[in-house]
């Protein structure tokens, strides 16, 4: 048995929030009672948890993480991966696909799903879209998703093949699950993680153009619009591409678009002054490109953030910035992020950040998350949004973050995932 006591409660999915006490049996949430009220019997064997001073919300859902299981392990793996997550509050998050091998059979899927499965957390994957993601044939989205895939996607590789795409969504309309898209053309790249601006001169490379999400995000959106399939455009970068969901999301309430906190938070001047952990796909753009993102965010047009964690090892983010692989870390520091950058900017309320980073990616799959209510799951994540803390020793097996070092605004004192405590950020 749980009691959180003295916190301040928050349910963006019932937009319910003030001065409550939760208690937690069996993990369940079995008591919500307005503090200094007739609380249930805390016995000798009931921790008693005093949050005064903290947020008690539900635990963060990601939809858009690389925990590198099979495969590439010296990057991070899924106990690493899942204790980053509960570092940074998150209690549920979906792997993408592009693990070596691919998860494009059911052997691959049960084998992550099943690793996911003793972390302490809710570990779920989505399957390839095609197979060894190569863009060329679907993989069998029927028998995957009655194996346990949440959703289809190739994140990191763009689908190039428009017929494909679309007798894609065909079949994803009739499974009634979501399709998630990683939206850079490459035929107009030259160098990827690299914004063709500012960054690009600055280095004397050529970059990747705005065009490259542009054109993809364009194509995507029209075949969601005529098949009627539910897609995700993920990790947004241009002003151009939140202005066409925008119009799209006028057509189709199955349209849907994620942010990233490193989007959310930097410019291409990140790349100028850190380099290579600042260089991930599609790359930082311009203040402009992040404004529209922010008031995309403001407006509902991109409703859900998601870090697209991706881990490398230190020697591969030391070569040079055009060989250097694309990706950051991100788990540990979103929420502080986040807060920062849209609460404590008054852009938002805390209740509209916590439905972008809980019910909002939780119901885009389907999951059972997102929700802080009697006879929920108690996932639930306490954060302590006036403390400050360093970035810096994380429990990811990666570090490549250009936030590594920065002081941050907001912690996480404790997450807890079906009613246990999977992370004490007060031993930290």
């Amino acid at each position: 048995m749980l009691l959180i006591k003295n916190g301040y409660y928050s349910n963006p999915e019932t937009n319910c929030e003030g001065n409550y006490d939760v208690f937690i049996e069996g993990g369940r949430i079995s008591k919500i009672v307005p503090t200094g009220g007739i609380a249930p019997e805390c016995g000798a064997a009931c921790r008693v948890i005093d949050a005064s001073g903290c947020i008690v919300a539900p635990g963060l859902v990601d939809v858009h993480v690389h925990f590198r299981d099979p495969g590439f392990t010296y990057k991070e793996d899924i106990e690493t991966g899942a204790a980053a997550a509960a570092a940074g509050g998150y209690t549920t998050v979906v792997m993408m696909a592009n693990t070596k091998p691919a998860i494009d059979t059911e052997d691959t899927l049960q084998y992550v799903l099943s690793k996911g499965g003793r972390t302490g957390i809710h570990v779920e994957s989505c399957a390839c879209v095609t197979k060894g993601l190569q863009g060329k044939e679907l993989t069998d989205m029927e028998t995957l998703l009655r194996a346990g895939a949440a959703g289809f996607t190739d994140d990191g590789i763009p689908l190039m093949d428009e017929a494909l795409v679309r007798e894609a969504m065909e079949r994803a309309t009739r499974l009634r699950v979501p399709l998630s898209f990683h939206e850079e053309d490459k035929s107009y790249i030259t160098n990827n993680g690299i914004n063709e601006g500012a960054a690009s001169a600055y280095f004397q490379v050529g970059g990747s153009p705005r065009e490259a999400e542009i054109s993809l995000v364009e194509r995507d959106l029209k075949l969601a619009i005529e098949t009627g399939a539910v897609i995700n455009i993920q990790h947004i970068s241009s002003k151009e591409a939140v202005a066409l969901v925008r119009e799209a999301k006028k057509q189709s309430a199955r349209i849907h678009a994620e942010a990233t906190p490193h989007h959310i938070a930097l410019t291409e001047e990140a790349l100028i002054q850190k380099g290579t952990s600042a260089k991930m796909n599609p790359p930082l753009r311009t203040e402009e490109d992040r404004q529209a993102i922010l008031a995309g965010l403001s407006d509902g047009t991109i409703d859900l953030i998601a870090t697209d964690h991706a881990p490398h090892s230190a020697e591969e983010k030391e070569k040079p910035l055009t060989e250097a692989p694309s990706g950051l870390i991100g788990l540990e520091t979103a929420l502080s992020v986040c807060y920062e950058q849209l609460v404590g900017s008054g852009r938002m309320t805390m209740m509209e950040l916590l439905r972008l980073m809980s019910s909002n990616p939780a119901k885009l799959y389907g999951l059972s998350a997102g929700n802080i209510a009697e006879g929920c799951a108690a996932d639930i994540v306490i954060f302590s949004p006036d403390e400050q803390w360093t970035a810096q020793h994380f429990h990811s097996r990666s570090q490549n973050t250009p936030f590594l070092g920065e002081q941050m605004t907001g912690r996480v004192r404790y997450t807890i995932c079906g009613g246990k405590i999977v992370y004490d950020g007060t031993e930290a």
